[in-house]
């Protein structure tokens, strides 16, 4: 960010914001719709049943782990890369 005035820093931070916004409703909203779309379906009452809730508990802390250690792992790689002086998408 070195070389941007203050107001195209802000912007840019601005910017930023809103992209880590929209890509974490994002991945909520693919959470929720494949959890529901796992976990969900008995429709004769208006709450989860015990079985419905185990499920989408386990599904929730499934996907937050799995993305948690791809986030990880794409991390080391980028370290990796760095560190052998390799620039990411070459």
């Amino acid at each position: 960010m070195e070389g941007l005035s203050a107001s195209e820093q802000r912007e840019f931070a601005s910017r930023m914001e809103r992209k880590q916004l929209k890509e974490f409703m994002t991945m909520y909203s693919k959470l929720v719709q494949r959890c529901f779309d796992d976990c969900v379906n008995d429709f004769t009452t208006k709450s989860l049943v015990n079985r419905e809730e185990g499920c989408v508990m386990r599904c929730v802390d499934k996907y937050l782990k799995s993305s948690a250690r791809l986030n990880e792992r794409f991390q080391e790689q980028n370290a990796a890369m760095m560190q052998s002086g390799q620039m990411p998408g070459r």
